[in-house]
């Protein structure tokens, strides 16, 4: 099979209680041309069930017959993808079938690639990480990258993490101009990354289709179909890596924009504490902390050296936290006006417990305003944030192959 690259440069307040946050999201279609999109709708169903679901129980929340719920169902039996998980006892008749998501029924590879990092991950279909390996290195070029993912795949087959036959396909996350946006210390080779194929690096390696995203816009992906859009049918994804970069997701749907940029608030000017106008990726990323504390002879350069801070040093990381909440604050304001999403998330390579502190100083700030916007959106941490965008790569190849997406209902091949 040839590479599919997908480059996406050119494409709250639920209630915890419900079984699906997806809403229309899971209903069928009579459409002509339709029938994959039906078993798309149906494996979803059951993959987001909170509990084993019965035939029935789809039927219901496809809008689908109790005949074409038969059908598919066998199919997906057949297939490997489900599996029969006891009976529903206590109705009338026969008891029901419940069926729930084959965890082995398929296998991805996810990678991240970014200024500060390499991240690989194999998923299995339900989104649970198998193998993990990250490479702290800054600045990789294509052919330390190409190598790095051919140890870790060999590792990962020889250790049967994966059942390599059930790999469907390899997600790359990488982002927007990668080679071109400056940054310090980034050397002039480097802009061949602007120029590669990237998914032409990986298709020799593996005999599957690789799809290439905008890291943002895989983990908001990621999020969409494993994470909390399982509850939120509408939110703002932000990631914070190296870099600061978002992503929308619109009624179930990923929202991409006229140019593939939504949630790309990281290109907003701000004022610095100088009075400079720059980016505001330039002021709140993991560069921007790194770069903070060094001014102030605390050397950092990895997440890890984030977690393992003294407490005299920790004064500083609290300052930044408070100044990275002033600048996200009028950004989230206007986008929570502009968008009414149900929740906004955040996650990336900030450690998990500064991203819980960066959300309580939005949530304090925007709260500020509770008496002129009555409909304020919380600010979580995603569920995805550890690997957020590896993870997001490697669910991509399950986005685009089995579960219901408005591109899969427009193809006509």
């Amino acid at each position: 099979m040839g590479a599919d690259e997908r480059n996406g440069r050119n494409e709250g307040r639920g209630q915890a209680a419900r079984p699906h946050g997806l809403g229309d999201a899971l209903s069928g279609t009579n459409l002509e041309r339709a029938g994959d999109h039906n078993q798309r709708v149906t494996l979803q169903a059951v993959r987001a069930a909170v509990e084993p679901i019965t035939r029935a129980e789809i039927a219901e929340l496809t809008g689908l017959t109790a005949p074409a719920i038969a059908n598919i169902t066998k199919r997906l039996l057949n297939d490997g993808m489900i599996l029969k998980a006891g009976r529903h006892l206590g109705g009338r008749g026969q008891p029901a079938t419940k069926l729930v998501v084959n965890p082995d029924g398929a296998f991805s590879i996810g990678l991240n690639i970014d200024r500060d990092h390499i991240g690989i991950v194999a998923l299995d279909f339900l989104g649970n990480v198998r193998a993990r390996e990250c490479r702290e290195v800054h600045f990789a070029m294509p052919e330390d990258v190409i190598a790095f993912f051919r140890t870790e795949v060999d590792k990962i087959i020889a250790s049967r993490a994966i059942d390599i036959d059930r790999l469907i396909g390899i997600g790359v996350a990488i982002p927007n101009d990668l080679g071109r946006v400056p940054v310090a210390n980034r050397p002039d080779a480097y802009e061949i990354w602007s120029e590669i194929d990237v998914a032409g690096m990986f298709s020799e390696i593996l005999p599957v289709p690789v799809i290439v995203e905008n890291d943002a816009a895989a983990a908001a992906i990621g999020e969409m179909q494993f994470g909390h859009g399982l509850q939120y049918r509408s939110f703002v994804y932000t990631i914070m890596c190296a870099g600061l970069g978002g992503g929308v997701v619109i009624d179930g749907h990923y929202y991409r924009g006229a140019d593939g940029m939504s949630g790309e608030i990281g290109y907003l000017p701000v004022r610095d504490e100088a009075g400079e106008t720059r980016s505001l990726e330039e002021v709140v990323s993991l560069y921007s902390l790194y770069d903070y504390l060094r001014k102030s002879g605390i050397e950092v350069s990895t997440p890890e050296d984030l977690e393992r801070l003294p407490p005299a040093a920790l004064v500083r990381v609290n300052a930044w936290m408070d100044r990275a909440a002033d600048h996200l604050f009028q950004p989230f304001l206007v986008m929570n006006c502009a968008l009414n999403p149900e929740a906004f998330f955040i996650g990336g390579r900030l450690p998990s417990e500064l991203i819980e502190q960066l959300c309580t100083r939005l949530n304090q700030r925007l709260g500020t305003q509770a008496n002129r916007i009555h409909n304020l959106a919380p600010v979580r941490r995603a569920d995805l944030a550890v690997d957020a965008a590896a993870r997001g790569a490697g669910i991509l190849p399950f986005n685009d192959r089995f579960l219901p997406i408005r591109q899969a209902l427009m193809k006509t091949n």
